[in-house]
C-alpha cells in the first residue's frame, strides 16, 4: 500500500520544481518501498524494475511551473524509461521508433481514403487523420473517435488496431486525433490533470471540437458517434464519454482507467498501481448511463487490472443490472472471461473483457502497429460490434 505521506511529499517536490527528486520518490513508491531513501542532487533516479508506466509516468505535467528546464528534464527521463523497456512475462512492448515503416496496406483497405485535417480552439490545436469508407454516399454513417496511447500516432494506432478495416466492413468513418509532443513529451493524453477532465476546457474541448468538425464536414449520423482508446487514450475516452454524454453514444476503454481515477500525477500513479480510488471515479454519475465496453489483460503491469474490475463494480452499485458471464478461448491464444451487465430490457450496458495472460496491449491487434497482442480476442471487432448496438436515440428513449 502506498503511504499518503509519500504521495504528499512527491506532490510538494513536483510543485516546487524538484522534478528529479519527485520522480525518484514516485519510482520508489511504484516498487512498493515503504520508507523514503536519502535523495541525491547529483544522481539520476533509479529506473523502475518492471514494465514502465507507459500511460503516465512520462507525463510529468506541472501546471504551476512550466519552465524550459523542467520540460527538458522530463523529456530526458522519458527517453531513459522508454530505452529501458524490457521483455516482461513473454510479452514485449515495442517502442514506435523500433518498428519498420508502415505501408498504406497496413493502415487502410484498398479503395478507401485516409486524409489529414486540423482543428483549433482557444484551448489549443491538434491535427487528426480521418478514415473515409468506400461506401459513404447517401445515408449518414457512424463515426468512431480513436484516441491513441503514449508514444503512438494515428497511422501507427490504425495499423495496430485494424480499426479502418473493420470500419470499412460496416461503412463507418473513423477519426484519430493526434496528441502533440509539445502538450506531453510522450504524446500521452493528459487524462490525470483536472483541467483536462472537464467539458468545454483543455483537451476534452479539442477532442469534442474535432468530433463536431468531422460531423459537419461528412455525412455522419449524430446518434451514432462513439469514442474509444488505448491506455492514456482509453482514460481520455472515459473522460469524453462522461463529459459529453450528449455527443457520444458509447465508450470503449482498453487497458485504461475510469473518468476521475486521478487528479494529479501522484494519484495517477496510485491508480495505475493499485486501481483508481478517487471519489471522482464515477462511471455513471447522472442521467442515463453511458454504454461502455472494457478490455483489460490480467497480467497488465502498467495499468492494474483492478481498474477494469472497479468499473464493473461501480456499475453494479449505480444501477440495477443483470449479470451474465461467458468464458472463451482464442485458438492458440489467450482465454478470456466476458461479463455483461444488462438493463431490464436485456440491452447490454457494460461489457468487461478480462483477457487471461495478456499484458498492456491492444488485444487481437496486428503486429504492424505498436503495443499489440495478436493472441487476444479481437478487441477492435468486438468494440465496434458493441458500439453499433447503441445510439443516443436509444438512450434518450
Amino acid at each position: 500500500m502506498l503511504r499518503p505521506e509519500m504521495i504528499a511529499e512527491a506532490t510538494r517536490l513536483t510543485r516546487t520544481g524538484r522534478l528529479v527528486e519527485a520522480t525518484a520518490l514516485l519510482q520508489r513508491m511504484l516498487r512498493g518501498e515503504s520508507a523514503p531513501e536519502p535523495t541525491s542532487r547529483t544522481s539520476q533516479p533509479a529506473l523502475i524494475r518492471q514494465e514502465p508506466p507507459i500511460i503516465d509516468a512520462k507525463a510529468n505535467a506541472v501546471e504551476e511551473n512550466n519552465s524550459p528546464d523542467l520540460a527538458r528534464a522530463e523529456s530526458r527521463m522519458l527517453r531513459e524509461l522508454l530505452e529501458r523497456t524490457r521483455e516482461r512475462r513473454g510479452f514485449r512492448l515495442q517502442a514506435v521508433t523500433e518498428r519498420k515503416p508502415l505501408s498504406t496496406s497496413d493502415i487502410v483497405p484498398d479503395g478507401t481514403r485516409f486524409i489529414e485535417g486540423s482543428y483549433s480552439n482557444p484551448a489549443g490545436s491538434r491535427v487528426y487523420k480521418l478514415f473515409i469508407p468506400s461506401r459513404h454516399q447517401g445515408q449518414p454513417r457512424p463515426l468512431i473517435v480513436m484516441l491513441h496511447g503514449c508514444t503512438q500516432f494515428p497511422d501507427d494506432f490504425a495499423a495496430g488496431t485494424r480499426m479502418n478495416f473493420i470500419a470499412e466492413e460496416n461503412s463507418c468513418f473513423v477519426v484519430y486525433p493526434a496528441q502533440r509532443s509539445e502538450a506531453n513529451p510522450a504524446k500521452c493524453w493528459n487524462w490525470f490533470r483536472a483541467a483536462d477532465q472537464q467539458r468545454g476546457s483543455g483537451e476534452p474541448s479539442i477532442i469534442a471540437g474535432i468530433t463536431r468538425q468531422v460531423m459537419r464536414d461528412c455525412s455522419i449520423d449524430p446518434h451514432r458517434v462513439y469514442v474509444g482508446g488505448l491506455s492514456a487514450g482509453a482514460a481520455a475516452a472515459a473522460i469524453m464519454g462522461n463529459a459529453y454524454k450528449d455527443l457520444y453514444a458509447a465508450i470503449g476503454i482498453h487497458s485504461g482507467l475510469a473518468c476521475g481515477a486521478a487528479m494529479d500525477l501522484p494519484s495517477a500513479l496510485v491508480a495505475m498501481r493499485e486501481g483508481g480510488g478517487s471519489s471522482h471515479s464515477v462511471l455513471f454519475d447522472d442521467g442515463p448511463p453511458v454504454p461502455t465496453v472494457v478490455f483489460h489483460g490480467d497480467r497488465d503491469t502498467t495499468v492494474h487490472p483492478s481498474n477494469g474490475d472497479q468499473m464493473l463494480a461501480r456499475s453494479m452499485r449505480a444501477m440495477s443490472l443483470q449479470k451474465k458471464v461467458d468464458r472463451g478461448q482464442v485458438p492458440g491464444g489467450h482465454a478470456y472471461t466476458r461479463t455483461i451487465l444488462s438493463d431490464a430490457s436485456g440491452r447490454g450496458i457494460l461489457e468487461h473483457w478480462n483477457i487471461h495472460g495478456a499484458g498492456h496491449a491492444w488485444s487481437g491487434g496486428h503486429p504492424a502497429g505498436s503495443y499489440t497482442d495478436p493472441k487476444g480476442p479481437d478487441a477492435t471487432r468486438e468494440m465496434l460490434r458493441f458500439f453499433l448496438e447503441h445510439s443516443l436515440a436509444q438512450r434518450s428513449g
